[in-house]
């Protein structure tokens, strides 16, 4: 027996990575050292910073993998892995500087895998951060065949003194919902029951559009790093940012929010995505399920001053991001359970 017969390919991974080089390469920042094919990845801290401070996130796309590979649309969820790290890292008012992939495969299938990597860089190319390295592991009997996992890892910098962390949030500051592009990469569990519960196939549509239902559940996650970037250098006072996930708006806005106040929310400031409401219907959900699982079409959330808001609606709307002031910042009293009120929580 050798490694062959055992189910890894060795000479198969190092045609796979010669194969993705240029792609990686792609999106190479003027800080890389080096390339590919070492260790470790090599990256300078970029210049005139006087104080930087790391910021890491790292997360990956869960189940909504189980839909792509059974539809063999790979490309978005490369897209959705940088999303899902990015979003999460910007919140802090950090510039994303590098990201790092890992996949896990029962058997390497370069053509699929190829297109998770041109996701991959695809976002990484938005987002303004380096693919600077990665791991693709050929593990059979542990994974099937065709199936692969990934798992992402992003790092930015920030400067100590700039660091946005919801402290300075006070009572009247307002809170501006930015559009999402769908559900993003949440609760597609609960998701995959509906539809096949439902008998849903790629040739099932949706909408007056009759869009097909496969195709918008797939939908790459919104990465919001450029328009971030933008409001940032605007000299507009953010004070606290929410990457709203898995939970929803009930789960994610408190976490950003300090002790003493809540975030009330006007759930009729925004028309929700129909797609949500063919999901309580044929799913026979819950409307507060409903909202603790899905984004219901906020998928970031800025506070500011009141001030600034239209400001800030005008520069989303000219950056191609809708955006909606959803609701405000307002005391909260210790006893009561809620740190957020206006949505089934």
């Amino acid at each position: 027996m050798d490694y062959k017969s055992a189910g890894v390919d060795v000479e198969a991974g190092r045609t796979f990575v010669n194969r993705i080089q240029n792609i990686v390469e792609s999106t190479s920042r003027p800080e890389v050292i080096g390339g590919i094919g070492g260790f470790g990845g090599l990256m300078r801290l970029p210049k005139g910073l006087k104080n930087p401070v790391l910021v890491s996130g790292t997360d990956g796309v869960g189940t909504k993998l189980e839909l792509a590979q059974e539809h063999f649309l790979h490309h978005g969820v490369g897209i959705d892995l940088v999303a899902m790290c990015v979003n999460d890292v910007i919140t802090s008012g950090a510039e994303p500087l590098f990201f790092l992939d890992y996949i896990a495969t029962g058997k390497l299938g370069p053509d699929a895998l190829t297109y998770v990597i041109q996701g991959i860089s695809a976002g990484c190319k938005e987002s303004n951060c380096s693919l600077l390295g990665g791991e693709t592991a050929e593990m059979p009997g542990f994974y099937p065949e065709g199936k692969y996992d990934l798992a992402g890892f992003c790092v930015g910098v920030v400067e100590e003194n700039k660091i946005i962390d919801g402290s300075k949030i006070q009572s009247g500051d307002q809170i501006i919902g930015l559009q999402s592009s769908g559900l993003h990469s949440n609760g597609f569990s609960l998701v995959r029951k509906v539809l096949e519960d439902n008998a849903v196939t790629h040739q099932s549509t949706f909408g007056p559009e009759k869009q097909s239902l496969i195709d918008y559940f797939l939908t790459p996650t919104k990465i919001y790093c450029s328009l971030v970037q933008e409001l940032l250098q605007s000299k507009i006072s953010i004070k606290g940012m929410a990457h709203i996930t898995g939970g929803g708006l009930p789960e994610n806005l408190p976490r950003v929010i300090p002790n003493g106040l809540k975030a009330s929310i006007n759930s009729l400031s925004w028309e929700i995505p129909q797609i949500f409401h063919w999901l309580k219907e044929k799913g026979d959900i819950p409307e507060t399920d409903l909202w603790n699982t899905f984004n219901m079409g906020i998928g970031f959330c800025l506070i500011i001053p009141s001030k600034n808001c239209q400001d800030v609606i005008d520069i989303c709307i000219k950056q191609g991001f809708n955006a909606w002031n959803i609701g405000k910042i307002e005391e909260h009293a210790i006893e009561s359970h809620s740190r957020i009120t206006g949505i089934p929580s």
